[in-house]
């Protein structure tokens, strides 16, 4: 995504990744009439959430990182509506937009505070520099991996019992699938964050004299998603999952 990271986050949590899944879900009733036509998403689904993590574990630009995790999370919420559970799918759809955002909105501010550079080998010592940012960077980076009781963890969790839930070689395929994704997920955000703000800074003197913190109304806006980022996933567990479920 070439346009501004405040753009990029509005498009790929609002647009991008809303328009393909909702139209899915949207059309349910012509996809279960084709199990054929499943059975290929399901394969494509899975393939495309483990592809785009892999090529995650191995990215240098702060934004292509999370770019390919967008693509990676597609994976999950399409593969999920192949096998007929699009409630879950529409939920993984909405949590995500929470912290998806806030991690592309963190990754802008980084960006600008470091002088427009996205290259990560060259970050660093940032977590004393640009503290907002770092906690907000690390709330989204632990939603994403499906932290326990953080908002990505009730979805992404339902989607891996679902995908296991029985035993037929397509079930142990995707599971399969799913888990590498999620270890991949867990390998790159851990990787991103280490980079960006516990190594030693990789930066000239000069660039590092010009880091400031984010202003006001970005950070206002930064302390809703992670507020989303946080509760939605448990809030809304019920509506999507089912009530009174024990997750």
């Amino acid at each position: 995504m070439e346009g501004p990271t405040p753009v990029s986050a509005l498009i790929h949590a609002a647009t991008l990744v809303t328009a393909g899944v909702f139209l899915f879900v949207r059309f349910s009733l012509l996809f279960e009439q084709t199990p054929s036509v499943l059975l290929f998403v399901a394969f494509v689904g899975s393939a495309t959430a483990f592809f785009a993590a892999s090529s995650g574990l191995v990215q240098n630009d702060l934004k292509k990182v999370i770019a390919y995790s967008t693509c990676s999370q597609l994976g999950y919420m399409v593969f999920t509506c192949a096998l007929s559970h699009y409630q879950l799918g529409f939920f993984h759809l909405v949590n995500h937009a929470f912290f998806k955002a806030l991690l592309f909105l963190s990754a802008g501010g980084i960006i600008h505070a470091n002088s427009n550079i996205q290259d990560i080998r060259k970050y660093g010592g940032f977590a004393k520099l640009l503290p907002l940012s770092f906690t907000m960077f690390t709330i989204g980076s632990l939603a994403l991996v499906g932290m326990p009781f953080l908002t990505g963890f009730y979805s992404k969790d339902i989607i891996l019992e679902v995908a296991g839930g029985s035993n037929t070689y397509l079930a142990s395929y995707l599971r399969s699938l799913g888990l590498l994704t999620a270890l991949f997920t867990a390998v790159y955000s851990t990787r991103l964050a280490y980079s960006t703000f516990l190594v030693t800074n990789n930066s000239s003197r000069v660039v590092v004299k010009k880091v400031h913190e984010l202003g006001y109304a970005m950070a206002f806006a930064l302390v809703i998603l992670a507020f989303g980022s946080i509760f939605l996933g448990y809030l809304s567990k019920d509506f999507f999952i089912g009530w009174g479920s024990p997750v």
